[in-house]
């Protein structure tokens, strides 16, 4: 990732490395319960000051992890977006997660995250497929993927339990040609007959 911008400009927001100066708009926006209810549960709820520690550890840890973005709005640290490169056979294959702070929601500080943090994704040279797990119950993330290009793929029936209940969960993609083979899907007859 190492073509990675450190700093991305944009209309709403300016998306930065972590720094250790950002702790109380993290414990600020990071302790929703509504903010926790989609996302994996390694995002702990209540976000405590030792949560806050553990995540400085790693995402302010110097040099930054690449691809870990604070997002700033008017000079505080309101939200994360970040890139997770997949491992084996899944290596070309990133995940792209993110959070906002819910008094920023609906004004478009996301949309125009993942936008950019895709075309800059999309620059790295071997990335050929970005994807973003959603919680079936989540629409505006949904929403937030289709705006930026990305098109549901599949939906994992029972996928994943979150706060003592069952959920479905959506999976939105985008990918990139890379001028590599590609063999596409094809059900065989057998497939088509089960």
């Amino acid at each position: 990732m190492s073509q990675l911008p450190a700093v991305i400009q944009l209309a709403r927001s300016r998306l930065r490395p972590w720094r250790t100066s950002d702790r109380a708009a993290l414990l600020r926006n990071a302790n929703d319960r509504e903010v926790w209810r989609n996302l994996r549960d390694r995002f702990p709820h209540p976000y405590t000051d030792s949560d806050a520690d553990e995540w400085f550890a790693f995402a302010a840890a110097a040099p930054s992890p690449p691809g870990i973005y604070a997002i700033e709005v008017e000079g505080a640290a309101v939200g994360t977006i970040a890139l997770e490169p997949g491992d084996d056979i899944e290596q070309w294959c990133w995940e792209i997660g993110y959070w906002l702070g819910q008094a920023y929601w609906g004004r478009g500080i996301i949309t125009e995250a993942v936008i950019a943090v895709t075309e800059a994704a999309f620059r790295e040279p071997n990335v050929v497929r970005l994807h973003a797990p959603v919680f079936s119950w989540n629409r505006p993330s949904m929403r937030v993927l289709e705006k930026a290009g990305y098109h549901r793929e599949a939906v994992l029936v029972r996928g994943g339990i979150k706060d003592g209940t069952v959920i479905d969960r959506v999976v939105y993609a985008r990918t990139r040609d890379t001028g590599l083979p590609y063999v596409p899907f094809t059900p065989s007859e057998d497939l088509a007959d089960g």
